[in-house]
């Protein structure tokens, strides 16, 4: 296994964050995560395997890339968009429509305490992020 700089894996992970999300918060809470947790990672600091599993799946990068950066190398968008977020070849955006209602009832069903308007300003920032990375139509 090559030597980890955790430095680089949080220089990656913040500025693909800043992009995606309007805080760290923001960001740990969409995949479950305490906002503690993800600054540690912004700040180069150990954490458990799992944990980078989450981080990879909020930034929208394939299983395994922030172990792949902490080794050297680049992080993997998940669903084929590149890297300017415009969806790969033969890669259609998503209806917003559909992604929301789809969001929504994931949401209510993980979080049935939450608020209409929580489980609203969640579906909001998702749909937010996924335009962002070119995986819902505008």
């Amino acid at each position: 296994m090559a030597t980890r700089d955790l430095r680089r894996l949080a220089s990656h992970v913040k500025a693909h964050r800043m992009e995606l999300y309007s805080s760290r918060r923001t960001a740990a809470e969409a995949v479950g995560i305490s906002k503690d947790t993800w600054q540690r990672v912004e700040e180069a600091q150990v954490v458990r395997e799992v944990t980078y599993a989450k981080v990879d799946r909020a930034l929208g990068w394939a299983a395994g890339s922030c172990v792949e950066v902490a080794e050297g190398g680049e992080p993997v968008l998940v669903g084929g968009a590149d890297g300017d977020g415009v969806p790969a070849e033969g890669v259609s955006a998503l209806d917003p429509e559909t992604v929301r209602r789809a969001a929504f009832d994931a949401a209510r069903a993980t979080l049935p305490t939450a608020s209409i308007g929580d489980l609203d300003a969640f579906t909001d920032e998702l749909i937010e992020a996924l335009r962002r990375s070119g995986d819902v139509a505008e």
